[in-house]
């Protein structure tokens, strides 16, 4: 029995060696980690993110059809919803009654303007003509009015001369010479009145005639006036133009189509329901675009670019990876976007890692089951060497 050897310092050995080779396989799984997460940025705040076009109303009215259902695919251009159009259809009759009317109107406009420009000139001339015989009828009527002026003249010399031979020659025959002078004297003053009313006629003759010139001379502003009129009429055809083609839009828009493919979500309309102008009806998600917006710490972000590799761990679906690449980066942290962004100019400051968003895109025919849906959580991992 003493020539046994102790068994406590081999068992001791044996147990150093044990620790000493975990402790090695320990330090080789570090150093293989470190090796392999090298040039690898990941963050667990991450979703899947899509364009969520929110459908309204353009213009009011009952509700006929709801022609779509919740989560429903549809295709672009597809009825969505159906409103009442019989009041927009009134609106388009009594619009194009009214561009039929103004159209009407400025043919004739149009056409008077010809008729306008030759009338007037053809005015002038007549006008000219006009005052050409008043002038000369004034001229005759102030010749007149000379002539009775001489044969009173006349007349008296001839009275003066009988009363002058009345104790010369036969009192008799004088006295008939005298009386037969007074007789032409009073027939002579007799036409000067005539001829002076002749006279006054014959100038305010002329007056209206010249009267009638100057109005005449107007063509100019009488046909710029009726061009004038007819611009006018053309501006009221446009006018109505606008007007009907409003309103063959308001008619359309009473049949709402999906802008683009994409599935129906949060339906708000009935059929049989009044809506109003802008109001939300449903909401479509387009899935064959959709994106990852991750944010990542800011100190993950030193060597993260546009473009580089990444693949995306979906929990929805037991962590299985699609891969995509960065697309861009956000100008700002998400705290800076916030309602209520911080102010760390006031108070005590805290200095806290801040969060940028980065658009991450999946590869072309990642998903062409289209999977992913916008608030599913990912897990992405950018390699960044």
């Amino acid at each position: 029995m003493a020539d046994q050897p102790p068994r406590a310092p081999f068992l001791q050995q044996r147990r150093f060696r044990i620790i000493a080779g975990v402790v090695v396989l320990l330090l080789i799984a570090i150093v293989v980690w470190l090796w392999v997460t090298a040039g690898r940025e990941s963050t667990d705040d991450a979703q899947v993110d899509a364009h969520v076009t929110q459908i309204a109303a353009r213009v009011g009215g009952t509700i006929l059809q709801v022609a779509v259902a919740d989560n429903q695919q549809v295709d672009a251009g597809a009825v969505l919803v159906e409103i009442d159009p019989r009041d927009y259809q009134v609106a388009v009759d009594k619009a194009r009654a009214e561009l039929a009317d103004a159209q009407a109107a400025a043919v004739a406009a149009q056409s008077n303007v010809p008729i306008t420009s030759t009338t007037a000139t053809s005015n002038v001339a007549n006008a000219q003509g006009s005052v050409e015989q008043a002038r000369s009828a004034v001229d005759a009527a102030q010749r007149e009015v000379e002539a009775a002026h001489a044969r009173l003249a006349t007349a008296q010399a001839r009275q003066r001369e009988a009363q002058a031979n009345a104790t010369k020659t036969a009192r008799d025959v004088e006295r008939l010479r005298g009386l037969l002078a007074t007789s032409q004297i009073a027939e002579a003053a007799a036409g000067i009145r005539v001829a002076e009313s002749r006279l006054v006629q014959a100038r305010a003759g002329q007056q209206q005639a010249e009267a009638g010139l100057r109005s005449a001379q107007t063509a100019p502003e009488q046909v710029a006036a009726m061009r004038a009129r007819a611009e006018s009429a053309q501006a009221r055809v446009k006018q109505t133009q606008a007007a009907l083609a409003q309103a063959e839009l308001n008619l359309q828009y009473t049949t709402v189509k999906a802008p683009q493919r994409g599935v129906v979500s949060r339906k708000s309309v009935e059929m049989g329901q009044v809506v109003q102008p802008g109001q939300p009806l449903l909401a479509l998600i387009p899935l064959e675009n959709v994106w990852i917006t991750a944010n990542f710490k800011e100190t993950q972000l030193t060597n993260m670019r546009p473009g580089q590799r990444t693949t995306l761990s979906v929990d929805a679906y037991g962590r299985r990876e699609f891969k995509g690449h960065v697309d861009s980066i956000a100008p700002a942290t998400g705290a800076r976007f916030s309602l209520l962004p911080p102010e760390n100019a006031t108070g005590n400051y805290v200095k806290v890692v801040q969060r940028v968003p980065v658009k991450i895109v999946l590869e072309a025919g990642q998903d062409p089951e289209h999977l992913l849906r916008p608030g599913m959580s990912v897990v992405p991992t950018v390699y960044t060497k």
